[in-house]
């Protein structure tokens, strides 16, 4: 079998554009794969046909060897652009490998090592919004677990104590209103620069019980990740900017997370997210895949977590209701909160090409905060 196109179908899919990737073979199987969308997103189509000449002739099976020869032969660091779509790349590769051996992906992975995969969803708004929304999709769909901000005041505008304390009020409003064995996560998306500061809005939500406090620095010091996580209360995670086995190498050896959240469509694929969990293993540490992304990479992500030990959760967006209905033909949808595995060859999923090819693009774009003073804030 040999790999002889690799075709590239960019859109508006849910709230982004996004990059959809396809890998055909000379015995008429091919595969799918989601690029993230670190933007540029009109980046997919020339890497991808850069990539193509690369492995054009490959058999598409040989997934350690072909990612590897990427890795070498594009010789510097790939970036968010490059390795976004390797990820969408290898997606592809392992669907093909699972059709060709009439297995789900999961078995080439070593097989199931659980029955079905527990999934969270993001709410935002007040306390009221939070329990109506968190209510209904628990009632629909079965969630018993979440996601929020913190920030329920202008984090750039309000002194810092009323950031901490309108968030522990928050917390306490939504926990009184709420099944008690409802799983809450909080997500302050890195835009807090000073560790301190972290610690305390950390400790303002510590008593009552966070599932998780996700990325609330920028990634690139690593020691001050490591003194956080020693000075904290709660679980502290983190994940989504980083690249590679090698960054989180470098953030499980510090101990800079309870638990590590490496984003299948930016990491390198699924090759690569199954080395980084097996040195989170080595490390105590689980995994909870960063996933805002659409059904395609859903699936990929399923697979992982049938077959991988220490994964604990996986973000998930309903994809109902949105455009991906249209594109995706039998998306994975939860059950009682958790997404069932199916026994289907690959992915188990697959894309309505004539109807991705008339999806167009709408410019979407990163925006950073402004701060009273006129300067930027992060994001």
């Amino acid at each position: 079998m040999k790999i002889t196109a690799i075709k590239t179908y960019a859109g508006t899919f849910g709230n982004r554009s996004r990059g959809l990737v396809k890998v055909e073979t000379d015995e008429g199987l091919y595969g799918w794969g989601e690029a993230y969308s670190v933007g540029p997103d009109k980046s997919v189509e020339p890497i991808a046909d850069y990539i193509f000449e690369m492995i054009k002739g490959e058999d598409p099976r040989r997934i350690e060897y072909i990612m590897l020869k990427l890795f070498q032969q594009f010789r510097f660091p790939p970036g968010g652009t490059g390795l976004a779509v390797m990820s969408a790349v290898d997606h592809a590769l392992w669907d093909i490998s699972g059709k060709a051996a009439g297995l789900p992906v999961y078995m080439l992975l070593g097989g199931t090592v659980r029955d079905r995969v527990r999934v969270y969803h993001g709410v935002g708004g007040n306390a009221d919004d939070f329990v109506e929304r968190a209510g209904a999709l628990h009632e629909a769909w079965g969630f018993t677990a979440f996601k929020t901000s913190p920030y329920q005041v202008d984090i750039e505008a309000e002194r810092w104590g009323r950031v901490c304390s309108a968030a522990a009020r928050f917390f306490e409003d939504v926990r009184n209103n709420t099944p008690d064995e409802w799983e809450i996560a909080f997500d302050p998306h890195a835009r807090i620069f000073e560790p301190v500061r972290a610690l305390q809005l950390a400790n303002a939500l510590a008593p009552y019980d966070p599932y998780f406090y996700e990325e609330p620095l920028r990634p690139e010091h690593l020691p001050a990740w490591s003194r956080l996580r020693s000075q904290m209360q709660v679980p502290l995670a983190t994940g989504e900017s980083l690249y590679t086995r090698f960054e989180f190498l470098e953030l499980m050896a510090s101990q800079g997370a309870d638990i590590i959240q490496p984003d299948v469509c930016v990491c390198g694929g699924l090759l690569e997210m199954r080395k980084i969990a097996a040195i989170a293993e080595a490390h105590y540490v689980t995994v909870a895949p960063h996933n805002p992304m659409g059904p395609l990479a859903t699936a990929v992500n399923v697979h992982f977590a049938a077959a991988t030990p220490n994964f604990k959760i996986l973000e998930y967006v309903l994809p109902v209701g949105t455009e991906w209905e249209r594109c995706i033909i039998d998306p994975y949808l939860p059950e009682d909160g958790y997404l069932p595995l199916r026994d289907a060859p690959g992915l188990g999923i697959d894309v309505d090409e004539e109807v991705v090819k008339d999806n167009e693009v709408v410019h979407w774009q990163r925006t950073c905060y402004v701060r009273p003073d006129g300067s930027t804030g992060y994001i």
